[in-house]
């Protein structure tokens, strides 16, 4: 079986699991099309290079010049804009495969440097994303946000090794006339499409769910005032509980304290020195050392009532606080414990 078949396989079960856990909402319709548009390609490629229906060659080109532009909606979408000149430009990460096949009827040969630039200067534009780092991710979910921002360069580096595969099959053509073309495509097929799909995966899990219609408190004058900000943010995460909210994000918890994102991302950063998702996450995992110290509620019940949905994010972030296990925390903590015990405060 050609290796582009095997990657297309992985790709559709890597779909089916979205298709399973995604709630039926618009946020998660780009994380499907990449991994479609992946399993696609995936599928063409092998039967171009393992069947030879060299009438392929036609359309490879457009598939492949339409996985930079979805890549980097798909993780725009994690980001909250209300700049309404994003929304007029959006259809420009259209053009791509029309400048694809407009190169295929003019210039064939401009195709393979045209690609290289397109999945190169895409991945800049993903760093680019990235740049304001996780709480710039304002539409993650916050317990999850540090997976999906490294999700940002991995598949920022996926396309950058799409790019360094498209160049190695332009410098095979020129020296060899193709002859080791095919190895080439289907090494680039499993390594490429395959982190992409498997980005798309993590980044999607991370997205929240639809907001419920909230009103909001006006902006205070004084709202400026980091510790005033941060006052207003702890006393909904006390009194609201809003930390036990496992779709609350950035954007959601600006619009629930009546206040800009930034400015409740800034106040965290120079009072906290922590980023947002972990201030919240701290709330988080206070609450399950409550449960686990005063219940007998199993784990993972505890994980869930905190605010916690992936047992992987809920381990790393408890160990962040305690230095300890869920399990080895309890058993520490369930006997009389001295005045350095690990509970976090908060």
């Amino acid at each position: 079986m050609p290796l582009p078949f095997v990657v297309a396989l992985l790709l559709l079960i890597l779909l089916a699991v979205m298709l399973h856990g995604a709630e039926p909402s618009k946020g998660n319709r780009p994380f499907l099309a990449l991994v479609g548009l992946c399993t696609v390609q995936s599928i063409a490629v092998g039967l171009r290079w393992g069947y030879d229906i060299r009438e392929l060659r036609y359309v490879l080109p457009i598939f492949a010049s339409g996985l930079p532009p979805l890549v980097w909606v798909t993780f725009r979408s994690l980001i909250h804009s209300e700049e309404t000149g994003t929304d007029r430009i959006s259809w420009l990460h259209a053009a791509p495969p029309l400048v694809i096949l407009s190169l295929m009827l003019l210039a064939p040969a401009l195709i393979d440097i045209a690609l290289f630039v397109l999945f190169v200067g895409y991945a800049l534009a993903l760093l680019d994303l990235a740049r304001s780092g996780t709480d710039g991710l304002d539409e993650a979910r916050l317990e999850g946000a540090f997976a999906a921002h490294r999700a940002l360069f991995v598949a920022a580096a996926a396309l950058c090794l799409s790019a360094l595969f498209d160049l190695a099959v332009l410098l095979d053509f020129e020296w060899s006339k193709g002859k080791n073309t095919g190895l080439i495509v289907g090494n680039a097929n499993l390594f490429g499409l395959f982190l992409m799909g498997v980005t798309a995966l993590v980044a999607a899990r991370e997205r929240a769910g639809p907001a419920p219609v909230l009103n909001s408190d006006p902006l205070p004058s004084q709202a400026a005032q980091d510790r005033e900000v941060l006052e207003r943010v702890d006393r909904l995460l006390k009194e609201q509980k809003l930390s036990r909210d496992e779709n609350l994000t950035l954007s959601r918890l600006a619009r629930r304290a009546g206040l800009p994102a930034r400015q409740i991302s800034g106040a965290v950063n120079r009072l906290a020195s922590k980023n947002v998702s972990q201030y919240i996450n701290d709330f988080r995992i206070a609450e399950a050392c409550r449960l686990l110290r005063e219940t007998d509620m199993p784990v993972t019940s505890a994980m869930f009532e905190c605010g916690f949905q992936t047992k992987s994010n809920f381990n790393r972030e408890f160990r962040r606080v305690t230095s300890l296990s869920p399990m080895s925390w309890r058993a520490e903590n369930r006997q009389p414990r001295s005045s350095g015990s690990g509970l976090p405060s908060g």
